[in-house]
């Protein structure tokens, strides 16, 4: 990857092996959106490494606010905080009413350092909104058959009502046999394939939907940001955010198009979008040149770039530059803040969906 982002946002499809890269940086992706990766350093060090490019985004939240033709900033980090104090106000009024706590239980394979702050974090997440945490932490030479024994144990406690399994898991270990052991009615990551297949058709719900791209629709709805009949723009087919958020868009009644690798003139299909959800992975590959006046953009991406001026020595920039995108949109997520405190509110949201189901607790 060459050492300057001008290089690389040229296009949508840089290089082939830059969409290799991707997929494996997806788990680090999801966890830095969690606040999970407490050393950014290390992790450009082990995959991509990338220095500062000429789209500086260290004082945008300030410029976004003070500007006079700037874009509305779609704070997350408030939105989430809402969210969260509804939730707890929902799990008071439930345990109260039948004596019912919510219960999430998360099992941990290994001792990589991201993921065990990962369930750190959502143990104080839920610990927050007087959710029960369980957690399972096994050595990362336990077998296959022992998480899904602990997966088992799960699927048949009635205190538990939302399991996740921290990914990624060692490499002798088949995931989809793990995840698909998680039984649908406590799939609160929403990845269960009869989830996803729901989510699919017309005039069937899916009991869970995935919690980034389900925090990217719940962050339009609460800006009053119409969907209805717009032209959305998804960049990026991940089955973690790019096509749930595709399709949670054509339930919306948008006219959804999703760029991707093989996508010819990208540029020209998201100077159409009335709305945007960026989700590649890629710092700063959407440059304002390529949206429309008054597009709305939500910008999954999250990713730690080479700072010399920052005293971390990193700082945290979107799939979108902010700097020319706040001038062009009327509103756009920032980064941190924008996507990322939502992720962990819609896990809690899921797993209180799943308590209250199980009792028919309206």
């Amino acid at each position: 990857m060459a050492s300057t982002a001008s290089s690389t946002v040229t296009t949508f499809t840089s290089t082939t092996d830059y969409w290799s890269r991707r997929a494996n940086r997806a788990f680090h992706v999801r966890n830095l959106q969690l606040g999970t990766i407490r050393n950014p350093t290390t992790f450009l060090n082990a995959h991509t490494r990338t220095t500062t490019s000429p789209c500086s985004s260290s004082s945008v939240v300030n410029s976004a606010i003070t500007t006079e033709d700037s874009a509305k900033v779609i704070d997350g980090k408030s939105v989430a905080k809402e969210i969260r104090e509804e939730i707890a106000a929902e799990i008071l009024r439930m345990k109260e009413s039948i004596g019912v706590v919510p219960g999430l239980a998360v099992i941990l394979v290994g001792d990589r350092k991201d993921s065990a702050t990962y369930v750190r974090n959502k143990k104080k997440s839920c610990e927050a909104v007087g959710i029960n945490s369980y957690e399972v932490r096994l050595p990362e030479d336990s077998s296959e058959q022992e998480v899904l024994k602990y997966i088992s144990g799960f699927n048949n406690d009635t205190s538990v009502h939302g399991i996740l399994v921290q990914l990624p898991l060692p490499s002798h270990m088949n995931e989809q046999n793990v995840l698909n052991a998680v039984c649908i009615e406590k799939d609160v990551d929403g990845f269960h394939p009869l989830n996803i297949g729901r989510l699919t058709m017309r005039d069937r719900e899916p009991l869970f939907v995935p919690c980034t791209p389900k925090g990217c629709i719940e962050l339009l709805h609460r800006y009053g940001v119409d969907i209805k009949g717009k032209m959305a723009v998804v960049v990026g087919r991940s089955n973690i955010v790019g096509m749930p958020a595709a399709l949670l868009l054509q339930r919306e009644d948008a006219t959804v198009s999703v760029v991707h690798s093989r996508t010819k003139n990208p540029e020209e299909i998201t100077r159409e979008a009335d709305n945007i959800i960026s989700a590649v992975g890629q710092p700063n590959m959407v440059r304002g040149s390529r949206i429309k006046h008054g597009s709305v953009v939500i910008d999954v991406g999250i990713n730690p770039v080479e700072d010399a001026n920052s005293p971390r020595g990193y700082r945290l920039v979107g799939d979108v530059c902010y700097e020319e995108a706040s001038k062009i949109a009327s509103a756009i997520t920032p980064v941190p803040g924008g996507v990322g405190p939502m992720t962990i509110a819609m896990l809690l949201s899921n797993t209180l969906i799943s308590a209250k189901r199980v009792y028919n607790f309206k």
